[in-house]
């Protein structure tokens, strides 16, 4: 079954990936201590292991996922363009997914080719919007609401 692998939030813009094992999710913020938390369609960034898995098997290492600045990573599941519109449940909180989350060149800044290696099959992930608040913790069931 689809599971929560990890959280991450950073506490001002291009700083630092912090793990954590649980974080509130809300409709006015996304991850509530994120920096970059607002309302809008790329409020919370979801990131696929197996995917993540791919591009770091493309380029032969294995990097922290925290390198692809997401705030969710879930284990189970990979993301496509058919999942736009869906309703993404993790523990309590539910998210809109709305857009596919494009690698950027600060990828390379992590690791020379990443942000390539991110680019095929939505290996980058998907963001969303916060459609019912919550708390998550590592190791929540993941699914689609339908």
């Amino acid at each position: 079954m689809p599971e929560l692998a990890a959280i991450a939030f950073r506490r001002q813009a291009k700083g630092r990936m912090l793990e954590i094992a649980e974080v509130d999710i809300d409709r006015e913020t996304g991850v509530v201590p994120d920096t970059r938390g607002k309302p809008g369609r790329r409020q919370v960034s979801v990131l696929s292991l197996p995917s993540w898995r791919d591009a770091c098997a493309e380029l032969g290492a294995d990097l922290p996922w925290t390198f692809r600045r997401a705030n969710l990573l879930v284990d189970g599941l990979r993301f496509s363009a058919a999942d736009v519109g869906r309703i993404l449940r993790i523990g309590e909180v539910e998210l809109e997914l709305t857009v596919e989350t494009d690698p950027c060149p600060r990828m390379d800044a992590q690791h020379a080719g990443l942000t390539a290696a991110l680019t095929p099959d939505w290996r980058g992930g998907v963001c969303g919007r916060v459609r019912r608040a919550g708390r998550v913790r590592i190791g929540d069931a993941v699914g689609f609401a339908d």
